[in-house]
């Protein structure tokens, strides 16, 4: 029996050695994402996907890094907490995942970033909008913080003249988060209230009500933002509808909401795809969107016409970074690759987001100038969106 367990142990250890290569024997680096595939954001996970193997295949095609060639490995969450951490404990534990993108959604990757940072894997956050980053040694987000996202916001409605301004949002991490920000805020104008949501809200219809009388109402990130968008529509809100963060470049908030999304704003990094004008995109960023709609198409809202690539830039700028620090950190070990990830300054022009990416101490890969103010339009051609430039 002694023998029989010895040799079934080798023979292990033996297919795990083969499982850390190719079949041609070159040797294979993991990268994880964790993601909601399926279920109500299964846009976003399918995104973050794309774009992640958009990037992968372009890394690999030249050489692969380090030595190695990337694998993509998916785990699906389906927006289920459990499956969260089960996905984190199990990736975190295999030592040829030597990156990880998400968890997406800020309350699911607090339960998780724990394990992450015990088991020293690099980690990056495309979808993660609250808390802070300054903290961690091994995790780095690429997306605009809630922070940032607010102080844009009041930026802008400070310039429009708005007395008073609420919240409708899910009683989450980042309303919570969103909510704390927008309390503090004084400057002449007037909070007027958190209305927490629920997820199973048919309608907003009764939160936009106790509202009306604002001149402003932030709404969710979470497709329960389309909700207060259409509720507002169909009360005949007159006031500001804006983006409490970068959710609302998701065409299912126009699905969601129809016409009523026309003159909605949300904040977000460079997001160029519904502005046309392909000539004026960043060359980095053009080539990935490009390259995205070649292989994965485009979304098509059935209701609404609105288009959106089938890729999210900011998740492949996540392997664009994480292959950069890499090579400046001469290998993969997990301390000199988040070192390095530090110390990164890559230019607007070439990463695929047409961000300059910065990470610094802070872990942010975009700062204030990368965050720029957008606005749903639309016209005989269809939905568009438009940038607006505040005037201080």
């Amino acid at each position: 029996m002694r023998k029989v367990a010895v040799l079934a142990a080798a023979v292990a250890l033996a297919a795990s050695g083969c499982a850390a290569k190719e079949a041609g024997g070159t040797p294979v680096i993991k990268i994880g994402l964790i993601g909601p595939v399926t279920g109500p954001l299964a846009v976003l996970g399918t995104a973050q996907q794309n774009s992640l193997q958009i990037e992968i295949d372009k890394i690999n095609a030249s050489g692969g890094l380090a030595g190695s060639q990337l694998r993509l490995v998916v785990r699906d969450t389906g927006l289920d907490p459990g499956k969260v951490v089960q996905a984190a404990t199990e990736l975190a534990g295999d030592e040829q995942v030597k990156f990880i993108v998400g968890p997406s959604l800020t309350s699911f990757y607090n339960a998780a970033k724990e394990t992450l940072e015990r088991n020293k894997k690099i980690n990056c956050q495309p979808g993660v909008a609250a808390g802070t980053f300054a903290d961690l040694k091994y995790g780095f987000r690429a997306q605009d913080s809630t922070e940032i996202d607010i102080a844009k916001a009041l930026e802008l409605l400070r310039s429009e003249g708005v007395k008073t301004f609420g919240l409708i949002y899910e009683n989450d991490d980042t309303g919570k988060a969103v909510d704390a920000l927008l309390s503090g805020q004084q400057n002449g104008m007037t909070y007027l209230g958190f209305q927490t949501s629920r997820p199973d809200d048919q309608s907003h219809a009764a939160y936009v009500e106790k509202l009306k009388n604002a001149d402003a109402i932030f709404f969710s990130n979470n497709v329960g933002g389309a909700k207060t968008i259409a509720a507002a529509g169909a009360a005949g809100y007159r006031g500001r509808l804006i983006g409490a963060g970068s959710g609302a470049q998701n065409i299912a908030f126009v699905e969601g909401a129809g016409d009523a999304a026309k003159g909605v704003v949300f904040e977000m990094p460079n997001y160029q795809y519904p502005m046309r004008d392909r000539a004026s995109w960043q060359p980095g960023y053009r080539a990935h969107i490009e390259a995205v709609e070649k292989r994965f198409g485009v979304n098509v809202g059935p209701r609404t016409g609105a288009r959106s690539p089938k890729g999210t830039a900011m998740a492949a700028d996540c392997v664009y970074a994480f292959a950069e620090a890499v090579k400046a950190a001469g290998g993969t070990d997990p301390d000199k690759v988040a070192a390095a990830m530090e110390k990164l300054d890559l230019p607007a022009d070439a990463t695929p987001s047409g961000n300059s990416l910065t990470p610094g101490r802070t872990h942010e890969f975009y700062d204030a100038g990368d965050v720029r103010i957008y606005q749903w339009d639309k016209d005989d051609q269809g939905w568009f969106t438009r940038e607006l430039k505040v005037t201080p």
